[in-house]
């Protein structure tokens, strides 16, 4: 093999297929006796719920509910529910729901365990030690929170969101039961599903490093390496084939089992490679913009794609052989019949082909690319080397979808 480094993180226990949530009474009851769960209002208030609360109670596992989880996960609500349950002091942190649930589940685990103030922990490798053990079990198919070492809260003091990383955040258990996403919407359902093609892609087409024995225990994201390109590929191959139809027909269990795995797997793609320049540009075309973060990336990945083909001509073809495509011509080729392939994806289930359609306006343009070079790890793991003109060049085609 000619490229042997690899590094892979995972939870604990990985559990995963329909029905596989009724492991979580005897998965918590190994961790402790008290348990908080982690969720929003509406997955709360859904039969699930007391189904999953019988289940705990049957194994011994006294519960505390918290359902106040909100969208972009401010800090506020962060430690509305720390101070809330300190004193209950729960042994096992269960974050049930979408990303934000589980990220809440993860720094209440965090904040419960090694005090404030929680910006000392921004950034990589900043949490001293390990946390209460989470239980995740996610009812949307797109951030593969529930097996990596990353949570994204929105703090006021930052103008955009910001990232905790640290494999001390990932979860001990991860519980991906399918069925849980029969419900999601359509539109959630595609926004979750773009956001997973990219962590794959990304992951896939990440800056690969020389293999320094200390890297896996200096950098959480070290790049494209042997073991995550075997879960990024796996995941392109099940999201480019099933999304669709996840988008199209909800009730289709097995399009929900093959883009739940594929979301998983790109989880422990990006959970060790990294994201790369879609996500970086991301961060402040949402903040900007106000849309969600699925969406940007939805919209901002075919154009990042097109500017790191100089370099990654070969990669993407990868990528068009996992996609199932004619690669007969150059690699050239192959790698721009991957792009339009991901693109016409898109558009099919519903995402906008430039950013006016965001709401972006081309006063916007210079701050955004600046802000993005703020996004420094993101940044230096893109293949292709990305300043503030770049990014700029980025931007301007993605505004004018061309």
């Amino acid at each position: 093999m000619r490229h042997e480094y690899g590094v892979t993180r995972a939870p604990a226990r990985l559990i995963f297929g329909p029905g596989q949530r009724a492991a979580l009474g005897p998965a918590a009851a190994s961790l402790g006796r008290r348990a908080l769960i982690c969720t929003d209002a509406r997955v709360a208030g859904l039969p699930l719920m007391r189904e999953l609360l019988a289940d705990l109670a049957a194994h011994g596992v006294a519960t505390e509910v918290f359902d106040g989880t909100e969208a972009e996960l401010p800090l506020s609500g962060i430690r509305t529910c720390v101070e809330r349950y300190r004193a209950y002091d729960p042994d096992v942190l269960i974050g049930i729901g979408g990303g934000s649930c589980i990220d809440l589940a993860k720094v209440v685990s965090l904040l419960l365990t090694h005090p404030e103030p929680v910006s000392e922990y921004y950034g990589e490798f900043k949490v001293p030690g390990p946390v209460k053990p989470v239980i995740a079990i996610p009812t949307t198919a797109g951030t593969g929170s529930e097996v990596t070492p990353v949570a994204v809260i929105a703090d006021p003091d930052r103008a955009m969101k910001v990232g905790i990383s640290s494999p001390e955040l990932i979860p001990h258990t991860a519980i991906c039961d399918p069925e849980l996403t029969v419900s999601c919407p359509q539109g959630l359902t595609a926004l979750s599903g773009a956001d997973a093609m990219a962590h794959a892609l990304e992951a896939f087409s990440a800056i690969r490093r020389a293999p320094d024995p200390s890297m896996a225990m200096q950098r959480v994201f070290v790049g494209k390496n042997i073991l995550s390109d075997q879960y990024a590929l796996a995941a392109i191959r099940l999201i480019s084939g099933h999304l669709a139809t996840a988008v199209e027909d909800g009730s289709n269990l097995e399009a929900r089992s093959a883009v739940m795995l594929g979301s998983t797997y790109a989880g422990l793609a990006f959970g060790t490679a990294g994201t790369c320049a879609a996500h970086a540009i991301q961060y402040p075309v949402g903040a900007q913009t106000h849309t969600p973060h699925g969406l940007g990336i939805g919209v901002l990945l075919p154009y990042t794609m097109e500017f790191n083909i100089e370099v990654s001509a070969g990669v993407y073809a990868e990528v068009a052989r996992a996609m199932g495509l004619s690669t007969a011509g150059t690699e050239r080729e192959a790698a721009m019949a991957a792009i339009s392939t991901i693109r016409s994806l898109f558009r099919r289930i519903g995402i906008p082909q430039n950013l006016r359609d965001l709401g972006l306006e081309p006063a916007h343009l210079d701050a955004m690319a600046e802000q993005s070079m703020g996004a420094a790890r993101l940044v230096e793991n893109n293949p292709r080397t990305l300043d503030v003109q770049s990014i700029r060049s980025i931007l301007d085609h993605a505004m004018n979808g061309a």
